[in-house]
């Protein structure tokens, strides 16, 4: 279905309130998205930026996230579609960086820290994405916290109401790295 959300996405209104917060964007900023899936995140970022460039390495991605930042008249992002690596190696510099997608994060944490300058953050479901990437902030120096967010929603049950757990969600923060 084309227009259909790309899978792992979008991401809950919670986790995107802490983790915009923990960004703390500002009106001159100029902000990384790094597997933006549904765009959410990017969106949620270019109310409050000047710029946010969004990438994700599926075309499906790119393209739903194209169309709900146009309904949304966000026409301060710029999309690209392709590989992390290939896209910081000549990106320019960012204020803060929000990541979402978590393969061979290992990878490109280094080539993203080099790139930003204020903060990072990392959205993770996974232990051991949350093992991957603290471990590897760590040895970058660039490591500030990780916080383990846990929500719960009401939903009916007869006449009453009970609460529905959401998958909990590791926020991992690090400090850039690059100079001004």
């Amino acid at each position: 279905m084309a227009n259909a959300a790309p899978a792992g996405g979008p991401t809950q209104d919670e986790i995107l309130a802490v983790s915009l917060f923990k960004m703390n964007i500002t009106s001159s900023d100029t902000v990384l998205d790094l597997g933006c899936g549904t765009g959410k995140v990017a969106i949620a970022a270019a109310l409050r930026a000047k710029k946010v460039y969004a990438i994700d390495r599926r075309p499906e991605a790119i393209a739903y996230a194209q169309k709900a930042a146009q309904e949304a008249g966000a026409a301060n992002i710029e999309f690209f579609c392709g590989e992390a690596a290939d896209f910081l190696a000549s990106a320019p510099l960012f204020d803060c960086a929000f990541v979402g997608g978590s393969q061979q994060i290992e990878t490109f944490l280094p080539l993203i820290a080099k790139r930003v300058r204020r903060v990072i953050v990392v959205n993770a479901v996974l232990v051991s994405t949350l093992a991957t990437v603290t471990a590897t902030m760590q040895a970058l120096g660039i490591f500030r916290e990780a916080v383990n967010v846990q929500v719960s929603r009401s939903c009916a049950l007869g006449k009453s109401f009970m609460f529905k757990p959401i998958d909990p969600v590791y926020i991992i923060v690090g400090a850039g790295a690059a100079c001004s």
